[in-house]
């Protein structure tokens, strides 16, 4: 009986390697049972503050780690069962999780959804500032800034901006 926690974790330590080969980072990576069956889907990232919609992870970016990462799979052999591998990035519409995000996003628009209403709303949408202590910044599209803390936050991600 597989466990897929291990799975997930071995998968995680495999494609860091073969990631980091080509200057990016393991965004996430997910092994579940969908539709066509089994999937194993990684999504890598590009490190660092100054990385921008324009000079995100490219299509040969991931074909490149999906190749890599393809082989050594066949050679570990640990996935117990028969699986497609999906390798992507974390798109235009990304999510956002953590600090680093905040901060390396200033100035896209985003929209937040939260725990708990804070100045009434549980739900902002807007520019946004960065991080201040525990707290992220955002304009509002109501021409306020508001601090909302990152602890209080259940969903957050990127608009695609046109």
């Amino acid at each position: 009986m597989h466990r897929e926690p291990d799975v997930v974790e071995r998968v995680r330590n495999l494609a860091a390697r073969v990631a980091g080969s080509y200057g990016l980072d393991i965004f996430d990576v997910q092994f579940r049972r969908e539709a066509g069956g089994m999937v194993l889907r990684v999504r890598v990232d590009r490190p660092g503050p100054s990385a921008t919609a324009e000079d995100s992870v490219s299509v040969d970016d991931c074909a490149r780690v999906s190749r890599d990462l393809s082989a050594m799979l066949d050679v570990e052999d640990f996935v117990p069962v028969a699986y497609t591998l999906e390798v992507s990035s974390p798109g235009l519409d990304r999510p956002l999780r953590h600090a680093d995000d905040y901060r390396r996003f200033a100035g896209r628009r985003a929209k937040l959804v939260m725990r708990q209403a804070i100045e009434g709303q549980t739900f902002f949408k807007g520019m946004l500032g960065g991080v201040d202590g525990h707290d992220v910044l955002i304009d509002g599209d109501d021409g306020r800034r508001h601090r909302v803390p990152l602890g209080g936050i259940t969903r957050a991600h990127l608009e695609v901006e046109f």
